[in-house]
């Protein structure tokens, strides 16, 4: 058994989502959102790097020899499979192992608006599901795929950068392919997936231009196309789209948006009220023709007030998913209103009153 795996096991049997390694500290874990030392002496650099090398490929030391850092997927001897991602700093060595469950969730089981598993049912176009590091975006990626793959007949090609969920063939085929194992980029591997007779194409990041035109392709070219960005909002991913490519595209591309985006999913992770776990809250656009409209004459700033009249369509803004779940007891107000974009909102619910911005009385009441 590699040495790290004990820091694993004790990680896995405390409930945390990730474990930290680094010189010069203990072990941390990330407990409900928390990072938390462990009871252990501070790590040398050595020591560290004796540790991770032994989970290592010949191939994977020398790229971290080069300077280079590595993700990739490992599975402890004693149970458990993490997504890895190992870094060099100042001080030497650095390692992030996050657990990935052994079961893939449904949807039910996450919890999430029923709107979700309609956007399983679409059979071509594109899905997005956005926000920040560590928000559970994959998670409910994997719960899409397993709808899709337990009630419909699909091949279904994942392009993942590590591999995290692994998804056993039930009503569908589902192929994964590893970036940097089995192709050499998410563009590369959606230029291939295109050729080899898929239904549904999932891209785990559309991380750079080509990535987006090579995946913008697939879903005008009749594919379901499900994909992960990097930003905190409905509007934000919208633009985000439209800034990543070269301006002479810039049309053809709200073009696209208006006809081939059908779901943006953004998501927070928010802790519960008694701190032992996280719920997941989502702000959800539905694509349709005021939306489509909005975006091909530059007034994507207007698209919140459709999600906040659009409930009937399974819409809803982050502020308001947020109120309902602290008003349920669902959430933590305190941790809820870090996430708010208007903080005011929640004011009356909030008992730490450090997190409450000051109200500037002289402006009056709000309307």
């Amino acid at each position: 058994m590699a040495r790290i795996d004990a820091f694993l096991k004790l990680g896995l049997a405390q409930g945390c989502s990730d474990v930290h390694l680094a010189v010069g500290i203990p072990p941390m874990l990330r407990m409900n959102g928390d990072l938390l030392p462990i009871k252990f002496r501070a790590l040398s650099d050595t020591e560290l790097e004796t540790y991770i090398h032994e989970i290592l490929t010949s191939s994977q030391r020398e790229k971290l020899a080069s300077g280079k850092d590595l993700d990739f997927s490992y599975v402890a001897d004693e149970g458990g499979r993490f997504r890895v991602n190992v870094f060099r700093k100042i001080t030497g060595v650095g390692a992030v192992f996050r657990h990935i469950p052994g079961v893939v969730p449904s949807l039910d089981k996450l919890d999430v608006p029923p709107v979700l598993a309609t956007f399983c049912d679409y059979h071509q176009g594109m899905v997005l599901v956005t926000g920040s590091t560590g928000t559970g975006k994959s998670t409910t990626l994997a719960a899409m795929i397993n709808q899709l793959n337990e009630r419909r007949n699909l091949n279904i090609i994942s392009l993942e950068d590590p591999i995290e969920f692994v998804h056993p063939s039930k009503q569908c085929q589902v192929i994964q392919r590893e970036v940097g194992t089995h192709v050499s980029s998410f563009a590369d591997g959606v230029r291939s997936a295109m050729r080899e007779d898929p239904d549904v194409i999932l891209v785990g990041e559309l991380r750079d231009a080509e990535t987006i035109m090579m995946a913008m392709t697939a879903a005008e070219t009749g594919h379901l196309v499900l994909g992960t960005l990097h930003t905190t909002g409905a509007v934000k991913t919208i633009d985000r789209i439209i800034d990543a490519l070269p301006g002479e595209l810039r049309e053809q591309t709200k073009a696209f948006l208006s006809m081939s985006l059908k779901a943006v999913i953004t998501q927070v992770l928010v802790k519960t009220p008694d701190g032992r776990g996280r719920r997941a809250i989502l702000e959800i656009l539905v694509s349709n023709r005021a939306i489509a409209k909005l975006i091909t004459s530059d007034q994507t700033h207007q698209i919140p007030s459709q999600l906040q009249t659009g409930k009937d369509q399974g819409m809803q803004l982050l502020d308001q998913a947020l109120l309902d779940a602290v008003s349920a007891k669902q959430v933590d107000p305190n941790d809820a209103i870090r996430f708010a974009n208007d903080k005011k909102k929640f004011q009356r619910f909030v008992t730490d009153t450090d997190l409450v911005p000051a109200l500037n009385l002289a402006e009056g009441p709000e309307a």
